[in-house]
């Protein structure tokens, strides 16, 4: 059984069609959409402010999503894949973005819609991701504009995939 707990009276919102690891965590004031999936290890911790994941989000292996005390809510858009072992923090990831494996989203960042956080990339406090660029190093800049077919054959293949790949884990 995964480990979902009340915290301070609130306690997560799971829309009924997700898929929760097991091993995954979830406590204090979150709200999941449909179609989403926590995978092993992952946790989410809205101990400290409120986290709003939308529709069809993946939080891949070891991924953290948490956020400031009283200051940097987290909120996740729809169509979002947040990879394995990265970590999300008090910030605004919005639509189909791909949050790449081990990469840290700082406090009070702005990711927008159609965007691409390169894997191990550091994007550090109240940076604002250009939509439809993908951003890369440590700390992360811009590299380049993301080619229209990314945005179908990446960011919405990986959001597609998980869908597909936790159905294999709720069917059993």
């Amino acid at each position: 059984m995964p480990i979902i707990k009340t915290v301070k009276g609130k306690y997560p919102k799971i829309e009924d069609d997700c898929f929760i690891a097991e091993n995954a965590t979830i406590v204090g004031e979150v709200s999941i959409g449909k179609q989403c999936s926590i995978w092993f290890n992952a946790v989410v911790r809205g101990d400290v402010h409120y986290i709003k994941i939308g529709d069809k989000v993946n939080i891949q292996d070891g991924a953290v999503i948490h956020a400031t005390y009283q200051k940097s809510p987290t909120t996740i858009g729809n169509n979002v894949s947040i990879g394995h072992n990265a970590i999300v923090h008090g910030c605004t990831i919005k639509d189909n973005v791909l949050i790449g494996m081990g990469s840290i989203v700082m406090d009070d960042c702005i990711v927008e819609s159609h965007s691409i956080i390169a894997a191990g990339s550091v994007v550090t406090k109240n940076t604002v991701v250009e939509s439809g660029s993908i951003y890369a190093g440590v700390p992360a800049k811009k590299v380049k504009d993301i080619d229209p077919s990314l945005i179908t054959g990446e960011i919405d293949r990986i959001a597609n995939n998980y869908v597909k790949y936790s159905g294999w884990f709720k069917d059993h």
